[in-house]
């Protein structure tokens, strides 16, 4: 007999392979784990599988059943195929359907089938199948914290579970190492976000999520540009202002970042409802006039997460922390500076974030913050100083801190006290650059481009109304109580 080709040989063994995958799930489906690799080898026969979630779905109404059926569709990986496959579960009420407490989640599938629909994944049928779900912990308990009504396991599948943790804790921990929180952004970088989607909106065809994880933004340095448009004119926001009503729903310490997407993804209408924590991942983020942006890449995706997720979990926990403390409540990317005195009697006045105040359910109100200004109208000193002696003018100034951005005049009774009296040009131009962070030209390194840090600076704010008829429409803010120090 000729010896067989090297194309017949393949054939030969992955035929064997498929013999075998296929004895191995004839012979007692209850009882025998196939690898999802080899389950891919057998589709259509009753297979079982121990694999870890990677991804989690929403359960959603089924469109495609007779009955008023509920879905959801899981992502699970093992060491054999680590991009991971679908498996779709039904059921008539969705406290049936696995409620994955976590990310990395071990789940035992019983009775499943591999179907082909456009990819392979794996079918959940309500009346012949049955999971369990286990914590991905290595030394966690080996009973399930969920398990559908025909499960029966065995003993032998704890030394199983203790395999799939172990080979999840090795090989998935650098997925880690992706993930980065608020306080962490860096410009034209990928990375994983695990958030909690607060608001959701469309505008001129782009989707924008705002989510927050309890930390802050880094303070951005500004380009030191002779112009003097990019100083006064600052904005104020990335995006459409929001309602008053939304507003109020935002958190008032902490970030709130937006993040653009060019297309509508599923889990928008979950995310709408305000209440889901999410990862997107690989997103990127970038700074313009120092407001930080998330944007979603064409490879970008969305998964919603349980709020018992580890990240989750972890997130909350030291936002419980921070917000413990007023003092943690200030801003984490700086230290007050001496720039700015207030006052002795708003010296002990407690600290406000701009949120609070802008949330504040009256329209006046009185608050110590702590903030940088990061824009000046008018911001050239001569004509400060023309201002200051004449005492007919305002000045406005851009003031911000992680949780919002807002302007903030400076009457003409407050202008002499602010700046700490009819100064001379040289004392003007000083004070100035103190308060815009422009770098002592002793600082300044010769062939780096100069850039301005604000520096963080106590102020009093007091907010009002210019129009009785309209008065949240006409709330302002002006500064006062306040000095910059020599």
């Amino acid at each position: 007999m000729e010896e067989a080709t090297a194309g017949e040989r393949k054939r030969l063994r992955e035929g064997d392979a498929v013999t075998s995958a296929a004895a191995a799930a004839a012979r007692d489906p209850q009882y025998t784990y196939l690898s999802i690799a080899d389950a891919l080898k057998v589709p259509g026969v009753r297979v079982c599988i121990l694999a870890v979630v990677s991804e989690i779905g929403t359960a959603v109404r089924s469109r495609g059943t007779v009955f008023a059926d509920f879905t959801l569709t899981l992502r699970i990986v093992d060491q054999s195929r680590p991009a991971g496959i679908s498996a779709t579960f039904f059921a008539e009420d969705t406290a049936l359907l696995p409620c994955v407490k976590s990310s990395g989640d071990v789940i035992s599938l019983h009775n499943v089938t591999i179907t082909m629909h456009g990819e392979f994944f794996v079918t959940f049928n309500k009346k012949f199948s049955s999971f369990a779900l286990f914590e991905s912990k290595v030394f966690a308990e080996c009973s399930p914290y969920q398990s559908s009504m025909k499960y029966r396991g065995r003993i032998d599948d704890k030394e199983l579970l203790t395999q799939q943790r172990t080979w999840l804790a090795y090989n998935l921990l650098g997925l880690k190492d992706l993930e980065l929180q608020l306080r962490s952004l860096k410009s034209d970088s990928t990375f994983d976000l695990v958030c909690k989607v607060v608001h959701v909106c469309e505008d001129s065809g782009k989707w924008i999520f705002y989510v927050w994880d309890g930390t802050d933004t880094p303070a951005a340095e500004f380009q030191a540009i002779s112009d003097a448009e990019a100083v006064q004119l600052p904005p104020l926001l990335e995006g459409p202002p929001l309602h008053r009503e939304v507003l109020c729903t935002m958190p008032c310490v902490g970030t709130v970042l937006r993040i653009y997407s060019n297309r509508f993804i599923k889990e928008v209408l979950h995310m709408q409802k305000g209440i889901y924590w999410a990862k997107f991942c690989n997103i990127t983020c970038k700074e313009e006039f120092g407001i930080w942006k998330g944007i979603l890449l064409p490879t970008s995706r969305v998964r919603l997460l349980s709020h018992e997720d580890g990240s989750v979990v972890d997130r909350l926990k030291m936002y419980d922390s921070r917000n413990a403390n007023k003092v943690h409540c200030q801003p984490m990317t700086g230290f007050p500076s001496n720039v700015t005195g207030v006052d002795v009697e708003y010296e002990k006045e407690g600290y406000s974030t701009l949120m609070e105040s802008l949330t504040h359910d009256e329209v006046t109100h009185k608050a110590k913050t702590l903030v940088r200004v990061v824009g000046a109208f008018p911001c050239q000193p001569s004509v400060v100083r023309s201002l200051l002696s004449t005492g007919t003018y305002t000045m406005r100034l851009t003031l911000e801190d992680p949780t919002a951005r807002i302007h903030a005049l400076v009457h003409k009774d407050e202008m002499v006290k602010f700046f700490g009296g009819f100064l001379t040009a040289e004392a003007v131009i000083k004070k100035m650059n103190k308060l815009l962070g422009y770098p002592e030209p002793e600082d300044h390194e010769e062939g780096v481009p100069l850039t301005r840090n604000p520096p963080w600076i106590w102020c009093c704010l007091k907010s009002y109304y210019r129009d009785k008829s309209d008065i949240w429409g006409s709330r302002a803010y002006q500064i006062f109580a306040t000095e910059i120090k020599d």
